[in-house]
């Protein structure tokens, strides 16, 4: 109908649809960063535990044959070249087992502007193993 003016009702609610649009989008964006800084803290732990790992097992390597590095030296260039930092080591030459505890920076977050460590910890043991004996061979049937 035209030249007849619109109702009040009507005219209030044009437009509702983009703030409400506008509303949804901003609320989608702080989501995607949220899980974008929990997926950088997640691969900080993924990080954190390998080099925790590979030191440990590092450090145990050289307890089992020793004559290279220190066992503790061993652990800090594992953790090192694994992107974290040796917090300790309890692997005293002449033991059998090897304690380490490593942290990684969490770098780059988007929302928060702290910047965290994330803690992991690994042993390894060296054990006494030898080859298996071969199974006892039955008599040929008669």
């Amino acid at each position: 109908m035209t030249g007849v003016p619109a109702e009040r009702g009507e005219r209030g609610e044009r437009g509702s649809a983009s703030v409400v649009t506008a509303a949804v989008m901003c609320v989608l964006l702080v989501l995607t960063l949220l899980c974008a800084d929990l997926a950088r803290v997640l691969a900080a732990v993924s990080r954190a535990q390998t080099a925790a790992d590979a030191s440990a097992l590092a450090a145990a390597s050289s307890l089992a044959l020793p004559g290279g590095l220190e066992p503790s030296a061993a652990a800090a260039t594992y953790a090192s070249s694994n992107g974290a930092l040796l917090d300790s080591c309890d692997c005293a030459p002449g033991t059998l087992t090897a304690e380490v505890s490593v942290r990684v920076e969490v770098r780059g977050s988007v929302l928060a502007s702290a910047v965290g460590w994330v803690h992991a910890q690994a042993r390894a043991e060296v054990g006494s193993w030898s080859l298996p004996s071969p199974s006892p061979t039955l008599p040929p049937a008669p």
